[in-house]
């Protein structure tokens, strides 16, 4: 898995590549709510997210807290069809702002 992380203000998009599974998934985690500061409104681009797993989901969920605690959204994007399966099963799907395209998120 890579992932590149840009700041624009106090938003952060976030692009995901790969298996955002347990192996990467605390790295991604530390970089990410690092780099969030009270306020930050988090896009994560999942276009070329492949996979993810519990711990993937679990990096989202705290990302999301983190967020909202601090009076952010965070928003997914071009979530792929395999990953998306995941978000259903788990009603994951429920808590998260999805949209198709990273441009038609509107913070």
């Amino acid at each position: 898995m890579t992932w590149e992380i840009k700041k624009d203000g106090k938003n952060l998009v976030v692009a995901v590549e790969g298996r955002l599974v347990a192996a990467g998934a605390p790295a991604l985690r530390e970089e990410v709510l690092e780099k969030m500061e009270e306020g930050t409104n988090v896009l994560f681009d999942l276009g070329k997210m492949v996979h993810i797993d519990s711990s993937g989901l679990g990096v989202l969920v705290q990302v999301l807290q983190k967020a909202k605690a601090g009076g952010g959204r965070v928003v997914l994007s071009a979530l792929q069809s395999g990953p998306k399966i995941v978000f259903d099963i788990t009603k994951v799907s429920k808590v998260f702002e999805i949209v198709e395209k990273p441009e038609d998120a509107k913070f």
